[in-house]
């Protein structure tokens, strides 16, 4: 997809501060860390867009970003922060599933998992999570640039089997240094949005 337009809209704490116009939204889940920030800038080539918060993990907000006035990227607090409170975490956790469960134009969850570690528990429970609820994920392996090109197939076998992704489910390794990974992932995240315009056409 070519980018010609994209913009902040709103860091929003609450539904009654969700966009209405119903434009397909693709969230964007993963540790603190983990990159989200950077991927978006990378998909929409632009160098700040995005920001990473200067406490990580602790903003409990969803951000939206609109691309081209076709769809929003909805960028989610980063889980599995020490920091965090417990309150906080629970208060995240319900603001999450409570978007997850209920947002209409929700098509996609991009689930970001850093290359260079198994994935951790909170990256297992998302998934596993996800699965059982039954919504689309495409899990995205950040910063394959910080692994030599002789190790990734490795590092991406232990993603899979850790997550237990099945064959057929959507992985896509990804740099934000080197834009590999990004024709891939805006394939599936338009295939996502093309399958949703599909459904919504009138039958004649």
């Amino acid at each position: 997809m070519k980018v010609t337009k994209a913009e902040f809209i709103i860091s929003a704490v609450g539904p009654d501060q969700f966009p209405v116009d119903a434009l397909p939204e693709i969230a964007l889940a993963g540790r603190s860390n983990v990159g989200k920030s950077s991927l978006i800038n990378r998909l929409i080539s632009r160098k700040n867009l995005a920001r990473t918060s200067s406490t990580p993990g602790k903003t409990q907000q969803l951000n939206y970003y609109r691309i081209n006035d076709d769809l929003y990227f909805v960028d989610f607090p980063g889980y599995g922060y020490a920091k965090v409170s417990k309150t906080s975490r629970k208060a995240w956790g319900q603001m999450i599933e409570s978007y997850l469960l209920e947002r209409e134009p929700l098509k996609l969850v991009l689930q970001m998992v850093d290359l260079r570690h198994p994935p951790s528990k909170d990256d297992i429970m998302m998934y596993d999570w996800l699965r059982h609820n039954g919504l689309p994920v495409c899990v995205v392996g950040t910063k394959a640039d910080k692994i030599p090109k002789t190790r990734r197939e490795k590092h991406y076998k232990v993603i899979k089997q850790e997550l237990g992704i099945l064959p057929g489910g959507l992985f896509i390794p990804f740099s934000s240094e080197e834009g590999m990974g990004k024709d891939e992932l805006w394939s599936v995240i338009s295939s996502y949005i093309e399958n949703d315009e599909d459904e919504e056409q009138p039958e004649i």
